[in-house]
């Protein structure tokens, strides 16, 4: 009988104190046919471990690497090369890269955790059977969401006339040490993102939403079921879903004024996350983004920034003069930019939308803020896209011109292209600008950048850098499949474009 032993990230990374007494501190030897789960304290501990392992899969890497690929931000000149390759997506780009290798791994062992926990909870000793039967819809939700994930990134867009060929990813949905799965198909990945997530609402449906919830409610559920349905052009499902969270009795608030984008985007207090994980300093830190501000202090003990990447021209010119967005994530003028010890001030703009919760930090601000993985913002895009898709401009227009007004920018109608526009802005920085660009067919022209930025001579230049394009064949938009993975497992087919190295 095979048994695995696995780590409890539920005690090593506890969200809550809980009782191990009957269960190691380090591991525990897995049984498939025996029963995991024993005790009350027990359960809270492994439902403890998946919302753990759930907040290790976002922000950081899983947000930046799209990021730096796509048209948003420019190299700074002091990068380091950080996220080099990535952005560049030359030649270098391969499937060796650790960036895309680290987010795979992070992806499939998470997916492991919770296969172990849906089967498990299936045998649960007498009394907690209502208790399991929502954290298996909690596991069931993460799996769903994480296969979305990596289907967005390793996968071709979804497309009804192909999906049925296209690769995907391998689909793994019990554990077995010595399986080698070959990939599935894009329609069949999808297919079982709709499947958990059935089963997801089927368990959840009891657990209404609530802003900043720590944990799944139906609304995350709602929003998950909203960001798939669109990716597959199911123009109807994407709306019902998204109206679903939007009229939700949690009454979740886009930020209108410049004090509740404060509260929202820098302490972490604000009415727009349908989910806020759990975070606290220095134990349960969240994966950073400090490498668009990187605050230091210099040789005058002046506060100053030291940005990797600076936003592009075509990012900072999308806002007019009013929009909150402007005046909350940009500054010119907060601190100076140093590079090799010469400081700038009024010259270009500096993205400060991740620059930190001071709550987080003993010190300067550090690119830490709790992840919001799924912001009602977003809700009223997808309404705005899919009414359109569906041909109700009306509704369209609706909830286009419901986000604009609340972050006080113009607006405008619902053509398509304004609502490409209000993606771009609204979601920048968050991990999304990838799955939009291929969800439309498109590629970028250029990454223009800003003129102060280039005067200064703060950036690098070239072919791959502010110059680089993108057409939407461009195979940097379907990331290479790993190349150890391709070398343990013969099953699995690279994606085209790239090759296994020796």
């Amino acid at each position: 009988m095979k048994k695995l032993y696995i780590a409890i990230s539920a005690c090593l990374t506890l969200l809550w104190s809980c009782n191990l007494d009957l269960k190691p501190t380090t591991s525990i030897a897995y049984d498939p046919n025996g029963q995991l789960i024993e005790t009350a304290d027990n359960l809270k501990a492994f439902e403890n471990g998946i919302l753990a392992r759930f907040r290790a899969t976002l922000g950081g890497n899983y947000d930046l690497v799209e990021e730096v690929m796509m048209d948003g931000f420019n190299a700074t000149s002091s990068f380091g090369n950080r996220y080099g390759d990535v952005h560049r997506a030359n030649n270098t780009f391969d499937a060796t890269n650790s960036y895309i290798t680290s987010i795979w791994a992070g992806y499939y062992t998470a997916i492991k955790d919770y296969n172990i926990l849906i089967a498990s909870l299936d045998n649960v000793p007498a009394g907690l059977e209502k208790e399991a039967f929502i954290v298996q819809g909690e596991a069931y939700f993460f799996r769903a969401y994480t296969y979305l994930q990596l289907a967005r990134h390793f996968g071709k867009a979804y497309s009804s006339s192909t999906a049925a060929t296209d690769l995907c990813v391998p689909l793994v949905l019990v554990y077995d040490q010595l399986d080698k799965p070959a990939r599935a198909t894009v329609a069949q990945v999808y297919g079982q993102i709709i499947d958990d997530l059935n089963a997801a609402a089927e368990r959840l449906a009891g657990v209404p939403g609530v802003i900043g919830s720590i944990k799944p409610t139906i609304d995350a559920v709602n929003a998950v079921k909203a960001r798939a349905y669109l990716d597959m052009n199911n123009y109807p499902k994407a709306l019902e879903a998204a109206e679903e969270v939007i009229f939700s009795e949690a009454e979740y608030e886009i930020a209108s004024t410049a004090e509740e984008m404060e509260d929202e985007y820098t302490n972490d207090k604000g009415k727009e996350p349908i989910m806020q994980p759990y975070v606290r300093i220095s134990s349960e830190m969240p994966n950073r983004k400090e490498f668009f501000t990187y605050n230091s202090q210099n040789s005058e003990k002046v506060e100053v920034y030291g940005p990797d990447y600076l936003p592009s021209k075509k990012l900072v010119d999308s806002y007019d003069n009013s929009d909150l967005r402007l005046a909350a994530w940009f500054t010119d003028s907060k601190h100076p930019v140093e590079f090799n010890r010469v400081s700038y001030s009024g010259q270009f703009q500096v993205f400060i939308k991740f620059e930190g919760n001071p709550a987080l930090t003993n010190s300067l601000l550090n690119g830490a803020n709790a992840p919001k993985p799924f912001k009602i913002g977003e809700m009223y895009l997808i309404a705005a896209e899919a009414a359109l898709g569906d041909n109700n401009p009306t509704d369209a227009k609706f909830y286009l011109n419901a986000l604009q007004e609340s972050r006080c920018t113009a607006q405008t109608e619902a053509t398509l292209e304004n609502i490409k526009k209000e993606w771009f802005k609204e979601t920048v920085g968050d991990g999304l600008r990838m799955s939009c660009l291929k969800r439309w067919g498109e590629g970028y022209s250029a990454r223009a950048a800003q003129a102060g930025a280039i005067s200064a001579a703060v950036l690098m230049t070239g072919e791959y850098y502010e110059q680089r394009s993108m057409d939407a064949k461009d195979r940097a938009f379907v990331w290479p499949i790993p190349n150890y993975e391709l070398k343990v497992n013969n099953n699995l087919i690279q994606n085209d474009g790239y090759t296994v190295s020796q």
